[in-house]
């Protein structure tokens, strides 16, 4: 997978589905946005300009695993979506275990606060850190 040059990220939740944007030379990403999706589905056509303005190689969905790693319901409607972004746009897509990403994505925001001195309440922007999360971790494992 060294060809890989672009991917995007989603973590995707039943009401919103954060996107990050990275590339594989530096096997770094950067939050992109939070899309809001009704029952698991987002604006197909917001979408379709993200993917048309960014041209990834690869797209990567966080899977929702328990703890102990057995799927739930959130997990099945993830890899439904993974498919459907395949099919949607004929661009491979792969799945990354994003347990507790979420969680950690709030940290960083935390510290990001304590750093600037500024106080944040922009829940919008954890979902899309959590993609970031999940493509710089998908970085790590999959690229040589």
């Amino acid at each position: 997978m060294s060809t890989v040059h672009k991917a995007m990220a989603f973590d995707y939740g039943t009401k919103k589905i954060g996107i990050a944007v990275g590339q594989s030379i530096t096997r770094t990403a950067s939050p992109l946005s939070v899309l809001p999706a009704t029952d698991g589905v987002p604006d197909w056509d917001i979408l379709e300009k993200l993917v048309r303005e960014w041209r990834p190689s690869v797209l990567i969905v966080g899977m929702p695993f328990n703890m102990d790693g057995s799927e739930n319901e959130m997990t099945v409607q993830a890899q439904k979506f993974s498919r459907r972004l395949q099919g949607r746009f004929n661009i491979p897509c792969y799945t990354m275990d994003e347990r507790l990403s979420s969680h950690a994505a709030k940290d960083i925001r935390k510290q990001q606060a304590a750093e600037s001195g500024k106080k944040y309440n922009d829940r919008e922007i954890i979902d899309s850190l959590a993609a970031q999360l999940i493509l710089e971790n998908w970085f790590a494992t999959n690229i040589d």
